[in-house]
């Protein structure tokens, strides 16, 4: 059986970290690991691993990511994750302080990258890629002048610019800035994410929005193919699967943390969700 721990670790990005960016070569072995990424552990940062060679496993939310280089691979802030393997690997890891991304950049990442990415050697994109990772490791390990971040953090929103745009193509998502609808979906995440534990119904959300029930229903509706009510749930149920195979926390001590008072009404709708009963999953992924 895996052992647990009190509760998920969760770390910040790193203090090398320079204007909330920071960029290790694979290859580097000079610099011991500030924590284990064997062990699942989540970040309240990006985390985008660029690998030009190798063969890596990521298991990111309960699903082992499988990926051959050359790839890329986002883990975005709060997943739990962990190296399973990784053989002859090279390329980059880079940690992007939330703040960092364009809003539309998030939009379109948030919905079209969560799965690897694979790459094309011979396309424009990956040689971008690869002469501006390197352009960004230059300008961290050598002596900084007075615009050196700035130059950093432009390169970054260059690349981020090129990421996004190769996402909206292979999703076909087209014209996300002026889409209101996309505007309305990532504002709703935002909320999601920071209000889960107290907001469960629609109305709370579509008032701090300043719309109304039926459009933000038919909104998330269209864009996702679930209800709001039912990505509400999905969201909370991915959290009590979290704080079940992560922690100790007793069945009805994770219903609380999540906001549901009523213990059997938790197990009901976890079963419901995803098809075991609490105890049911925690035995199944831990045993």
């Amino acid at each position: 059986m895996k052992s647990q721990q009190i509760d998920i670790i969760k770390f910040p990005i790193s203090p090398l970290a320079k204007a909330g960016v920071l960029i290790k070569n694979m290859e580097d072995n000079s610099h011991a690991a500030e924590h284990d990424h064997s062990r699942p552990h989540r970040d309240d940062h990006y985390l985008l691993m660029i690998a030009t060679s190798g063969h890596f496993v990521i298991n990111i939310d309960f699903e082992n990511n499988i990926i051959t280089a050359p790839a890329m691979v986002l883990i975005f802030p709060g997943q739990i994750h962990h190296i399973v393997s990784a053989r002859e690997p090279s390329g980059w890891g880079i940690s992007i302080d939330q703040a960092l991304i364009d809003k539309e950049f998030q939009i379109i990442m948030e919905r079209g990258f969560h799965h690897s990415l694979s790459l094309d050697r011979q396309s424009a994109f990956y040689n971008h890629t690869v002469t501006l990772m390197g352009e960004m490791e230059k300008l961290q390990t050598t002596a900084a002048n007075l615009y050196a971040v700035r130059a950093t953090h432009s390169i970054l929103d260059a690349f981020l610019g090129l990421l996004a745009g190769e996402i909206a193509a292979v999703n076909n998502h087209g014209k996300t800035k002026s889409n209101r609808g996309a505007i309305i979906e990532q504002s709703f995440m935002q909320l999601l994410k920071i209000h889960y534990k107290d907001w469960k119904q629609p109305a709370r959300y579509a008032s701090e929005l300043n719309i109304s029930v039926a459009h933000l229903y038919d909104t998330i509706k269209t864009i996702t193919g679930d209800s709001v009510s039912v990505y509400i749930q999905q969201y909370c149920m991915l959290e009590a699967k979290r704080l079940l195979c992560f922690t100790k926390f007793t069945v009805k001590e994770i219903g609380y943390q999540l906001g549901y008072e009523e213990p059997v009404y938790f197990g009901k709708l976890f079963k419901k969700v995803t098809g075991l009963t609490p105890l049911q999953f925690r035995r199944q992924y831990l045993d």
